[in-house]
């Protein structure tokens, strides 16, 4: 996506900057150019980590689509280049460049549904299901491969453990817990589920459990 014609909107983050908030009123969202952008998010008093975005993706959308407060923290991990939006000169975009608009809109879309799914996972409390929602959530959400009900997600534990916002010792000994109960097949760069399907099951049900 070329916006190189949108250089005066240019900011630039160092290292450990806080770029928003949370709970703070918003005008702005961003587009990555260059760096990595952490999202965090506190939950029940602990702070998740929710997400950490690359060059081409947009976060603080919300603020100019539900004019709501920042619903999560964003720290630049390196020297992050964005590309800074407000209403103003968002609208100018929308309507002078149509094709660009459509592909920002569709990251919108995509955005608010990624964001919402990982926040389900964030909230489960029993850890085996959290570490089985991710699964899901990657199979829902990412390419993978497979036949039938077998599903091979191009994943590590520490992406698990990223994902599912817990310590990688942890997310470790929820998964030895599925190979155990032959559910999984850890590989160093790829994990294989044996049933989704019933995956799915276990992990709606404890959902239900904690609902209750």
């Amino acid at each position: 996506m070329d916006f190189s014609s949108f250089s005066r909107f240019a900011k630039i983050y160092e290292k450990g900057d806080v770029i928003f908030s949370e709970f703070e009123k918003g005008d702005t969202f961003y587009l990555i150019q260059s760096g990595q952008v952490q999202l965090v998010k506190i939950v029940n008093g602990i702070e998740k980590n929710l997400d950490i975005l690359k060059a081409s993706e947009i976060f603080g959308e919300m603020a100019i689509l539900e004019n709501s407060p920042r619903s999560a923290t964003a720290i630049a991990l390196d020297q992050v280049k964005v590309l800074e939006f407000n209403k103003e000169n968002f609208e100018v975009l929308m309507t002078g460049n149509p094709a660009i608009a459509m592909k920002l809109l569709k990251l919108f879309v995509k955005r608010i549904y990624t964001q919402k799914r990982r926040f389900m996972v964030l909230t489960l409390g029993d850890l085996q299901a959290r570490v089985g929602d991710v699964f899901i959530m990657l199979y829902q959400t990412m390419q993978t491969s497979g036949h039938g009900e077998t599903v091979e997600i191009a994943v590590t534990k520490e992406d698990v453990a990223h994902w599912a916002g817990l310590p990688v010792d942890i997310v470790q000994d929820e998964l030895n817990k599925f190979v155990d109960q032959r559910k999984i097949e850890i590989y160093e760069d790829r994990i294989i589920v044996k049933n989704i399907i019933e995956l799915e099951r276990f992990v709606n049900s404890k959902r239900r459990k904690s609902l209750n």
